[in-house]
């Protein structure tokens, strides 16, 4: 199978007088794989997606060691627009990450800041609301969604960028049990259609549609035995 991204001999520190978060991590993700990386509440779960995704070190500063590679491009010699071609993040909270009154509106952001066409963008938009079954979502006001639904806006505007590595950051930690089927009907699909999937979460339900598991712990990345 053909690697889409890779850690290697990963290790950061926020500060340089801080102890380090992160310590010699390697990950292998690769393509239509799902791996789940779980860990306690302030194992690193979240600085380690900032990693992947490149938000570390392009907008979070630190030191970084080791290397993280997307289809054999180092991440640090990126630029972020590039990086959201290949790698799309989705956060604990989607209140942080949907800003526009109309979903079809917050779906189109990421894509007019790349120039891609008006006409382009409203197939995107079609096309992945009818991929997720959720076509009635378009037009509507994201202030009246509920949490599941506000979630899979947020993941809707992230492939509309069309990346082939999705990170979930907790994505299903503050919905409820609708809304957690949803995402994980959503999950299943999107595998299906062979995109690459890192899953972080400390609830083991959740992480269930994972073909392997990692535990994050005291800064290091080991196969997951069974307990936290």
């Amino acid at each position: 199978m053909i690697s889409l991204l890779k850690a290697k001999n990963l290790s950061f520190r926020y500060k340089k007088n801080s102890e380090k978060v992160l310590n010699d991590i390697n990950l292998d993700l690769k393509k239509g794989e799902v791996v789940a990386i779980l860990g306690l509440s302030g194992s690193g779960k979240t600085t380690l997606c900032h990693c992947l995704s490149g938000i570390i070190p392009h907008i979070y500063p630190g030191e970084l060691k080791g290397e993280v590679k997307v289809m054999d491009n180092s991440i640090r010699e990126m630029k972020l627009p590039k990086i959201a071609e290949k790698i799309g993040i989705v956060f604990q909270n989607p209140e942080t990450q949907v800003f526009f009154p109309v979903v079809e509106d917050e779906l189109a952001f990421g894509p007019e800041n790349l120039c891609i066409s008006r006409e382009e963008i409203g197939d995107r938009i079609e096309k992945i609301l009818s991929l997720l079954g959720r076509e009635d979502l378009r037009y509507k006001k994201t202030k009246h969604l509920s949490g599941g639904e506000k979630q899979l806006t947020a993941l809707a505007s992230v492939l509309a960028l069309e990346p082939e590595i999705l990170i979930f950051d907790e994505v299903m930690t503050q919905i409820d049990e609708k809304g957690k089927k949803l995402i994980k009907d959503m999950i299943i699909l999107l595998k299906e259609k062979g995109k690459s999937i890192v899953m972080v979460e400390h609830n083991l339900e959740n992480a269930e549609l994972a073909d392997r598991k990692l535990l994050l712990k005291n800064g290091r990345l080991k196969e997951f035995a069974g307990e936290l």
